[in-house]
């Protein structure tokens, strides 16, 4: 199938202004023709060589012909009858699903399938070489992290706690402030805080994981980095396909890592990453 172009340069006033548009059919195939295939859910849990603790990760991903879309949930979030909702199922209908999860999932499936990580649609793909999990997590935190542009000194709001972009962030000379709905603290034992938003007036730029579609914390963090002209770079396995459709309109540059995840397979992989540098928008 022959992947449309989504319409250059637009901006959605919020993820639910993008649901609509893709409900009504303006940036693509009717979602109500479109049916997913196959509906699984991917759980892991590590503990890195030399780290002190571990966590465990639990995604929702949605299969549309050759795009999979994804989101991530907190474990055991998700009911045993999720999957049985999904499969079968056309997208117009899991864009009304009652759980946001299932909606940004179908949406990131959608958005796979219309609209791919390729230079057409302004994705940079960056290889990501082979090795341990610690070492591609390593590798990706830098790919992240250089997509900031700011002097030493300078601090980010980091939001969903992922020690190797706080290490990535320590040898670029920038300060942090760790943010988490999970709280806790860090490897390093430095506290997390819960309220990210709150916590951003004190940063100068803000580092976004992609769950934060999925559990609403999303567009009150852009609005803020749009608000106050701060970088928001976003680091997103949860909505790969989503976030850069917010380039220009509260979000400066992402960093796309669509399924399978680096932490799946020792093998080499490709990041996608849109904004600086070098923005091509």
């Amino acid at each position: 199938m022959t992947p449309a172009t989504l319409p250059a340069h637009h901006t959605y006033a919020d993820l639910a202004d993008l649901v609509d548009r893709v409900r009504d059919g303006a940036l693509g195939p009717d979602p109500a023709t479109l049916r997913i295939a196959v509906a699984f859910t991917t759980r892991q849990a590590v503990r890195h060589d030399g780290r002190g603790t571990g966590y465990r990760n639990e995604v929702l991903s949605l299969r549309l012909d050759e795009a999979v879309g994804s989101c991530a949930v907190e474990p055991g979030e998700l009911p045993d009858s999720v999957l049985d909702d999904c499969v079968g199922a056309d997208v117009a209908r899991l864009l009304r699903h009652p759980l946001s999860p299932v909606r940004v999932a179908a949406l990131d499936a959608y958005l796979m399938r219309v609209a791919p990580h390729t230079p057409e649609h302004g994705a940079r793909p960056l290889p990501l070489p082979a090795g341990s999990s610690l070492e591609k997590s390593r590798a990706r935190a830098r790919a992240v992290v250089e997509l900031l542009d700011l002097p030493a000194g300078a601090t980010v709001l980091v939001v969903g706690v992922v020690n190797s972009l706080l290490e990535a962030l320590r040898s670029r000379g920038l300060r942090y402030l760790p943010s988490d709905l999970k709280g806790g603290t860090t490897e390093w034992g430095e506290p997390v805080r819960t309220d990210a938003l709150a916590a951003a007036g004190h940063c100068d730029a803000l580092l976004v994981s992609g769950m934060t579609l999925g559990n609403g914390t999303f567009d009150p963090l852009r609005r803020h980095a749009l608000a106050h002209g701060k970088q928001l770079v976003a680091f997103a396995q949860t909505g790969s396909a989503v976030l850069p459709r917010f380039l220009g309109h509260g979000v400066s540059a992402v960093c796309a890592e669509p399924y399978p995840f680096f932490w799946l397979d020792g093998g080499p992989g490709t990041l996608h990453r849109y904004g600086r540098p070098g923005d091509t928008r």
